[in-house]
């Protein structure tokens, strides 16, 4: 096969084509041959199989895609039968091209020819196979196989295979893999319909058996090679201590990738914390016989503590940008919560640069809470099913959201440029409550994009230059829409005291606000909730240590000084928020949040620093949750008071007792699937700022944020109720720059990519698994909003 290799240089060439290489004819099968589910499925009866480009560079998808019938592609091109359209996107197989797919081909006795791969969510010997047609010729599909394997090691090595040696190239041909089991052992398919997935007609339970059997007498089906586990990379040595926080013995387990469980390493491990310098602080793990971690403890630890299996599970990182999960099992829980004590000082101090014998017992208290895995048993496995089936109903019942055309709407019929010549990538997002629009920020142009009633997104219009009264061009730092989604409130980063007011109508910039001469803007929120769908014309600023009221009806300067609260201290206020009844919520990059019942007091309730500061914050209209995003974690907090005196208020309307912080909860992603989001992108985690989804007599049933390009929602009613899978994930193949629920849905998600926008549906997003955390989803032509020539807009972007 590596004898073709110069001849395959002309496929990697032309970086513009998306496809580098096709087989244009065959039939995909999923082969079980183990398993009691049926032998063999017929999922494609005519496809073509590709080798194709990512967003991202030295990653590449195996793509299997059914081929139309007659009048079918006619069906996809009527926008009225939309639900066609989405049938059509569903026919497509894609695959990232990993070398734990054991990508091989194979031609047997008579001439057919084979390519198969493991089918890696499926059951042990599961596979993939494409039958090519007989057209096709031995030396396209041994070209095609050498294609995907210098994909698997660009893919590997993050570098060209044109200098790959042979030996290396090696690695990824699979030659000593079993031969590939027969797709169709018995007789050629009868499948009626190409969505039709069951077993080859006239297959019994019993011939299908008698058959793997004869199979596996003959050496043509054997038990599948596991996939090599992973490894424990080398320890890093650890700094000379100069105080040790914690030191206890325990179990040690590695996550392994390839069967997604814990694996025990060793029996017994002893787990030191110490303090190593100024605010610094290590975990060094070591065995009678082996050092087997040592590393600093930050923030990407990501630390989860569950005491109902005394366990500790944290992410790993190497040199190189590996990430691995860990796990310590100790023996009692009193061990446990020393260790636990220990660790949560460490990252505190870290975080924090301030002791922990200074904390209030209570706030330690609401720390080690908020990192402790506060579910304590999964609720019963039929439940569990009943409400997702419930839940999958109704989300059936939404349209299937699609792509949008990116604003540049200048182009050939068939000529998508989704780039600006100057460098400028999408970077904000304002989605409409009065009228079903978003916008979306990008330099100094702001897209402008209608939600169409069946769930899409069409571009309207771009207001192509964003300049100050005095004609100077500039990029808004932040936006936010008002008085009825007919202005827009834009702040300039080269003015921090001022705001700019947009009339939309006319996509200009007509007023510029001067807040105060010595107090600038650091954010700002609407006064209530929904105020944005009324003509109100106050909103609330915050700057580092001030939070006030704005009115762009005053003369001068528009902050009103009776409703200024000023702190003497540097509070580094971040991020602010309002309820319907216009309470209000600060948080700050110390990491704490303050509730007002209104503006120009002292704070109702004062929740304390975990550590890391916080980027963005949300409230329930109602004002019972406080949602706070934190570079690494969300943050939930329940402000409603269970008992005492001021038992059924919030914490806006009344100080919770000493004694009784509100609960905290940590939203985070399990450490094992943060070192594969890792794993996969290189990449720490960087989350959005978080949103509830929101609506004028609506509930918030659901969370949405996004890091890399991962876009994730969690499930409020699955979070409350102690779930173990709260959240589900999208991962697309360039970065989430904004993201935000349509307003009056939680079905739907905008999403701003750097260069495209999409509205998605909720139910596209899939539970966290090895294969969906690897597919980055690139959507064809094929799945965009079909615009004919007549419908774009002649209006550069």
């Amino acid at each position: 096969m590596f004898m073709l290799r110069n001849v395959s240089k002309y496929l990697f060439g032309d970086t513009s084509k998306e496809s580098i290489i096709e087989i244009p004819q065959g039939q995909l099968y999923l082969v079980r041959p183990l398993s009691p589910k049926g032998y063999s499925e017929l999922i494609f009866k005519d496809a073509a199989a590709s080798i194709r480009r990512t967003g991202q560079e030295f990653q590449y998808q195996l793509v299997v895609q059914r081929a139309y019938e007659e009048g079918e592609e006619e069906l996809a091109d009527d926008e009225d039968e939309q639900g066609a359209a989405d049938i059509l996107d569903k026919d497509e197989k894609v695959f990232l091209l990993d070398q734990s797919l054991h990508f091989r081909s194979e031609v047997r006795e008579g001439g057919e020819k084979v390519l198969a791969w493991r089918d890696l969510s499926g059951d042990p010997g599961d596979l993939f196979e494409f039958i090519c047609d007989s057209s096709i010729s031995s030396d396209k599909v041994a070209t095609f196989e050498l294609a995907a394997v210098q994909c698997q090691y660009e893919r590997k090595y993050k570098r060209s295979a044109q200098k790959a040696t042979e030996q290396e190239l090696k690695q990824f041909s699979f030659e000593e893999e079993h031969p590939i089991p027969s797709a169709s052992p018995l007789s050629s398919p009868t499948t009626k319909s190409p969505r039709t997935h069951s077993p080859t007609s006239g297959q019994s339970a019993a011939v299908m058996a008698r058959d793997v059997e004869y199979a596996k007498s003959k050496g043509q089906i054997k038990a599948p090679t596991a996939n090599e586990p992973t490894a424990a990379p080398p320890s890093a040595g650890a700094p000379e201590a100069k105080e040790v926080l914690a030191k206890e013995t325990a179990e040690l387990h590695l996550f392994d990738f390839p069967t997604g469980t814990f694996v025990l390493q060793d029996q017994e491990v002893t787990a030191t914390v110490s303090e190593v310098g100024t605010w610094q602080y290590w975990l060094q793990i070591s065995g009678k016989d082996k050092e087997w971690l040592g590393q600093p403890v930050v923030a990407d630890i990501n630390p989860v503590f569950n005491f109902e299996y005394l366990s500790f599970i944290f992410n790993h990182y190497t040199q190189d940008g590996s990430a691995y999960s860990w796990l310590l099992r100790f023996k009692d829980q009193p061990t446990e919560e020393r260790f636990q004590e220990g660790l949560m000082q460490a990252l505190w101090e870290q975080l924090n640069e301030m002791k922990w014998v200074k904390v209030k017992d209570n706030d330690r208290e609401y720390v080690l809470d908020a990192f402790q895995d506060l579910t304590m048993e999964d609720s019963p496995e039929e439940q569990d099913q009943a409400e997702d089936e419930v839940e999958q109903e109704e989300e059936e019942e939404e349209d299937e959201g699609q792509r949008s055309e990116h604003y540049d709407t200048d182009e050939e019929e068939d000529d998508v440029v989704t780039r600006d010549q100057d460098g400028n990538v999408n970077s904000q997002l304002a989605v409409g409550y009065k009228h079903d629009r978003s916008f979306v920020v990008r330099g100094s142009k702001i897209g402008v994009f209608k939600h169409t009633p069946n769930n899409n997104l069409e571009f309207s219009t771009n207001i192509s230059k964003v300049e100050t009264p005095k004609g100077k061009l500039f990029s808004p730092k932040k936006v936010m829409l008002h008085a009825e989604d007919s202005n827009m409130i834009l702040q300039n980063a080269d003015e921090p005291n001022s705001l700019y007011r947009m009339d939309l109508e006319y996509g200009k910039v007509v007023d510029e606000w001067k807040v105060h001469d010595d107090i600038p803007v650091t954010s700002f929120a609407p006064e209530t909730k929904f105020s944005q769908m009324t003509s109100a014309q106050p909103f609330v600023g915050i700057s580092k240590n001030a939070l006030y009221r704005v009115d762009p009806r005053l003369a001068g300067n528009k902050l009103v000084e009776a409703d200024l609260k000023q702190y003497v201290s540097k509070n580094e206020f971040s991020a602010t928020a309002t309820t319907e009844k216009g309470y209000i919520a600060v948080a700050s990059n110390k990491g704490d949040i303050r509730m007002f019942d209104r503006l120009g007091i002292n704070a109702k309730t004062h929740i304390p620093a975990l550590g890391e500061p916080i980027i963005g914050l949300d409230v329930s209209a109602d004002g019972r949750w406080v949602l706070a995003t934190c570079r690494t974690y969300l943050l939930l907090i329940d402000a409603l008071q269970k008992d005492g005196k001021n038992e059924g208020k919030l914490g806006f309307e009344r100080s919770f007792a000493k004694d009784s912080k509100p609960q905290p909860r940590r939203l985070g992603l399990q450490p094992a699937h943060v070192a594969q989001f890792q794993h996969e992108t290189k990449a720490p985690l960087s989350f959005t700022p978080a949103r509830f989804n929101t609506g004028v007599d609506s509930n918030e049933t659901s969370i949405v944020t996004a890091t890399g390009p991962f876009i994730i929602t969690w499930n409020l009613k699955k979070v409350l109720a102690g779930r173990k899978d709260p959240y589900t994930i999208k991962r697309y193949a360039e970065n989430v720059m904004a993201d935000n629920f349509r307003f009056g849905s939680d079905k739907n998600v905008i999403v701003a990519l750097p260069n495209e926008v999409n509205m998605v549906a909720k139910k596209s997003f899939k539970k966290p698994t090895r294969e969906s955390i690897a597919t980055p989803v690139r959507p064809t032509r094929r799945s965009y909003n079909r615009l004919g020539r007549d419908d774009i807009v002649n209006s550069p972007y």
